[in-house]
């Protein structure tokens, strides 16, 4: 998938789930449970149990979903997420070597920044957006709607208090789309095995974006 199929993609789905598994067997249920809602783009990070295993595997069991790899650190694990087949990549800080490598392997890449500065840093490094992390300890969606006059032109992908409640505000106010994690899967539900619970957490996030995303993209490669 080419960096304008995903981007279009992301634009479409408005949000992005992220799986941080305590084992593979929850991590392979967690993903089939936001699967079966109807969301497409799944990020397992990189410090879950047998995370490139997961990448692995969902790439053969989920060929509809784009799965990518999330809290890379270094340009190894970068290779590596790419080696198992990620389709999308991304960091919780900015560095240009490990944005350029997978510039070269033409994987997107979203790496994490909160200032001005590091957004911007990470843009002219070479992201196919950046993650504006973590936005609620910076005003939330009133922050990104601030970030829009002077740096409308880069997308903008926030995650770390992100809910299914506000994830709307943050469309409305620029944002290409969220991402979240705990909140599309509370910690009675993986317990308990109920996978009904969290495909429906995720259909009621799509359903709030709905009118957001009116202006659908289609995939062209």
């Amino acid at each position: 998938m080419t960096e304008h199929s995903w981007l279009s993609l992301v634009r479409s789905q408005r949000a992005i789930a992220v799986i941080r598994a305590p084992n593979f067997d929850l991590g392979i249920q967690m993903a089939r449970a936001i699967a079966a809602s109807g969301m497409k783009l799944i990020e397992i990070t990189w410090n879950s149990e047998q995370a490139a295993k997961l990448v692995y595997q969902l790439r053969a069991e989920l060929p509809d979903c784009s799965i990518g790899a999330g809290t890379l650190l270094t340009s190894d694990q970068v290779k590596e997420a790419i080696g198992v087949g990620s389709q999308f990549l991304f960091t919780p800080h900015t560095n240009p070597t490990i944005i350029q490598a997978a510039v070269g392997q033409k994987v997107p890449i979203v790496p994490g920044a909160l200032s001005p500065t590091e957004i911007v840093a990470a843009w002219q490094a070479g992201a196919s957006a950046v993650k504006v992390f973590p936005i609620q300890s910076v005003g939330g969606a009133a922050y990104i709607r601030h970030l829009q006059a002077p740096l409308g032109q880069i997308p903008f992908i926030p995650t770390g208090g992100v809910t299914v409640e506000n994830a709307k505000e943050f469309i409305e106010a620029g944002a290409i789309a969220v991402g979240l994690s705990g909140q599309l899967f509370p910690k009675g539900a993986i317990v308990n095995g109920d996978w009904a619970m969290i495909t429906q957490r995720a259909k009621e996030l799509m359903g709030r974006m709905k009118d957001e995303t009116a202006s659908n993209y289609r995939l062209t490669d």
